[in-house]
């Protein structure tokens, strides 16, 4: 039965709207996890440890298609939620052909900065040139990655999400067959690594925007539209907190992996970019329910249907407190299975990442909270404190920690540090939920 934006939403109803997008965000993270694992195994510690010192200067370009996707989405469907079909359509198609111009410029910029930017890291002569590689590749298929980000966001407004997940699955399958091919097969190293990563991006954004360009069954198509400033404003304030988020998190990637290129060499990097590849699985969960969630809550706020929308966010906040204690137990039980998949090959790398792994895991008993309420004001379209909450909860909050806990406990510090952050977020999360109720009466 196919399941409408206007639809009233039981538990489980719910969880089937939400789903595709959810199962969408951790195969993703999953076919990343998978590049992590034959660059590890097959090119070595110092390839991995490069690929991860990277990493996050690359995504941190990559968060604006979350940028155009969330803040877009929940526009569009506001829209749609006003009756507009047309309107949504324009503003849909002139946010993608924006987001096209933005990516090409970017990528440009970046393939021009990409050497500074590598020193600045502290990337050691090692690790240079495995640096270069892999991130000029990735710079080339800049703007299918925010495309892919962005289309994961618009196919839920669309009433597609099962279509999302479909062209997820096939990004990862193909990730995961070149990974094979040119890293293992092949012997491509780092260079294979990265072709494979663009070509599942291409895959991910680029046969979705054939899709949407051509007539189809959802909500959306591509059509002629001319550059508006005012829905192009709109979408930079609402997705502002969804690309803060992930700017921020790059900015404080890069921050851990300085501390631990002081306090533990490439191997702590190593073991943070185990951290980080098992954590998308992880936080999948809370960030695909809240994408996935947003446009019902959008549509329902634009509907002024005031009993469906309180509906919505009592029954999220259940979900997803169950889902944060589910995720914290599986993560403590498989760390040591997951460290091993890395570096089982080195005996002193396996057990700093277990004891990393398991210290970083309680923070999942907390963050669902500050992801699910940010997400839920940009459907709200008050960017201001969904990008208010992102922007504090990493850059300040976690950014503070990194520096402070390291001085009290040492490497343990660090592995700590987003518990406490998040825990702060949570407490900021709540203040602005409640006092927010008094301008939308989402709470009774």
């Amino acid at each position: 039965m196919n399941i409408q934006l206007s639809d009233h939403f039981t538990y489980l109803k719910l969880v089937r709207f939400t789903l595709p997008t959810m199962v969408m965000m951790i195969f993703t993270s999953v076919y990343g996890i998978v590049d992590g694992i034959f660059v590890s195994n097959f090119v070595g510690s110092s390839a991995f440890a490069s690929v991860n010192l990277i990493m996050p200067a690359l995504m941190m370009p990559g968060s604006l298609g979350f940028l155009f996707g969330t803040g877009g989405s929940a526009i569009v469907a506001y829209t749609l939620g006003e009756g507009d079909r047309e309107r949504a359509n324009r503003y849909f198609s002139m946010l993608v052909y924006v987001e096209i111009a933005v990516g090409i410029g970017i990528s440009a910029l970046g393939l021009l900065c990409l050497s500074p930017i590598i020193r600045a890291l502290g990337a050691t002569e090692r690790m240079v040139a495995d640096c270069r590689i892999y991130g000029g590749v990735l710079l080339l298929g800049l703007t299918a990655f925010m495309l892919q980000n962005t289309f994961q966001s618009f196919f839920v407004a669309a009433e597609k999400p099962q279509l999302g997940l479909a062209f997820s699955l096939a990004a990862g399958f193909t990730n995961i067959l070149f990974d094979f091919l040119l890293i293992y097969v092949c012997r491509m190293g780092v260079l294979g690594a990265a072709l494979a990563t663009v070509l599942s991006q291409m895959v991910g954004g680029l046969v979705p925007l054939l899709y949407f360009s051509r007539k189809n069954s959802s909500l959306l198509r591509l059509t002629r539209a001319k550059p508006e400033a005012r829905p192009i404003v709109r979408t930079a304030v609402n997705g502002s907190s969804e690309m803060i988020s992930n700017l921020s998190l790059s900015l404080v990637n890069m921050l851990y992996n300085l501390q631990l290129m002081r306090l533990a060499g490439a191997g702590g990097v190593s073991a943070y970019g185990i951290i980080m590849y098992s954590g998308f699985v992880f936080y999948g969960i809370f960030l695909g329910y809240s994408i996935g969630s947003a446009p019902l809550i959008a549509y329902h706020f634009g509907a002024q249907n005031l009993n469906e929308l309180r509906s919505l966010l009592r029954k999220s906040l259940l979900l997803m407190f169950a889902a944060g204690l589910v995720m914290t137990a599986l993560a403590e039980l498989s760390a040591q299975w997951i460290a091993g998949i890395f570096v089982g090959y080195d005996a002193d790398l396996l057990q700093l990442t277990i004891h990393a792994l398991q210290l970083y895991s309680l923070s999942y008993l907390l963050s669902w909270f500050p992801v699910f309420v940010s997400a839920f004001f940009t459907a709200l379209n008050n960017g201001l404190v969904s990008a208010l909450i992102s922007f504090v909860r990493t850059l300040v909050f976690e950014s503070a920690m990194v520096l402070l806990l390291p001085v009290l406990w040492g490497l343990n510090g660090i592995w700590l540090a987003v518990v406490f952050a998040e825990a702060l977020s949570l407490l900021l999360s709540l203040f602005f939920l409640l006092r927010c109720n008094r301008s939308y009466h989402y709470l009774r």
